[in-house]
């Protein structure tokens, strides 16, 4: 009976450091892939990446976005880069707040070297604004930016002031117009940052234009910006994503679901042999 019991215990010890360990030797592969990256690109890497974004925790959903704890993380990471090192860095985030995205991206943008931000998948809002500071963008063929038009609370900023376009002034609450007077200050803030952003590799004419189309409210806030769009607006856009940035994206897997909801074969698959038929 006591060997039972301590069989037990001894699954249950197992059972709760399994996750620990999981995730040191998750942590260790990422350093050494970084590690190899930065030799055979001789450039420093820093990951910027909400693999959380739909995480629960006891059934209460946990939203994952860049916060100031990110500004200050990656802002160290780029202090603590020589002038003459060039950076890469990795993008995977749904956005977040304004002040940490707008810290982030001019913390690039003053990077003396040369910088490039990846996007394996998607960099949405504050992502995008981050990804506007750096001298080149890299995308997967299939990944998306987006528009960076700010938000006040659940509402557009640009719809908030079409809506006060619309009605007798004398009608609107006191609260419609503080809120209109503030859309006003975030739209034009947004745009100034932009072409902040943008300044020195791009005309003046050109970044007005960009911000005009990013930070306007043209698209609903989570329209996916392509790659060819984003070049079309004149941004500098490459899609050769270096294969090493897909293995490193591996090595930060989403923890959500029990059991994943796509699955497949994980290595290349290849079209079979055609037959030789005798003639």
């Amino acid at each position: 009976m006591n060997g039972m019991f301590d069989l037990f215990w001894l699954f249950f010890i197992i059972s709760a450091l399994q996750p620990v360990f999981q995730r040191r030797m998750l942590e260790a592969a990422r350093l050494r892939l970084l590690q190899q990256i930065e030799k055979a690109y001789k450039c420093r890497v820093i990951t910027l990446i909400h693999r959380q974004e739909t995480m629960s925790l006891l059934g209460f959903p946990i939203m994952r976005f860049i916060d100031v704890h990110d500004s200050e993380a990656v802002i160290r990471a780029i202090r603590l880069t020589d002038k003459n090192v060039p950076i890469d860095l990795v993008l995977h985030t749904p956005g977040g707040l304004v002040l940490a995205s707008v810290q982030i991206a001019r913390a690039l943008k003053r990077h003396p070297s040369r910088t490039r931000v990846i996007v394996p998948h998607y960099a949405m809002s504050g992502g995008t604004l981050i990804a506007l500071a750096a001298h080149e963008i890299v995308m997967d063929p299939n990944a998306v930016l987006g528009p960076v038009d700010p938000q006040l609370g659940s509402y557009p900023a640009a719809s908030v002031l079409k809506v006060l376009s619309q009605k007798d002034i004398n009608r609107v609450s006191d609260e419609t117009l503080i809120r209109a007077d503030l859309a006003r200050k975030a739209l034009d803030q947004l745009n100034s940052v932009v072409r902040e952003l943008l300044a020195g590799r791009l005309s003046d004419e050109q970044a007005a234009h960009i911000a005009q189309e990013l930070a306007s409210g043209r698209w609903t806030h989570d329209y996916p910006i392509t790659a060819d769009e984003a070049r079309a607006l004149g941004l500098n856009v490459s899609t050769d994503l270096p294969p090493e940035y897909y293995k490193l994206m591996n090595l930060y897997p989403q923890p959500v679901r029990q059991s994943p909801a796509v699955e497949f074969t994980p290595q290349p698959l290849q079209p079979p042999p055609r037959a030789n038929h005798a003639s």
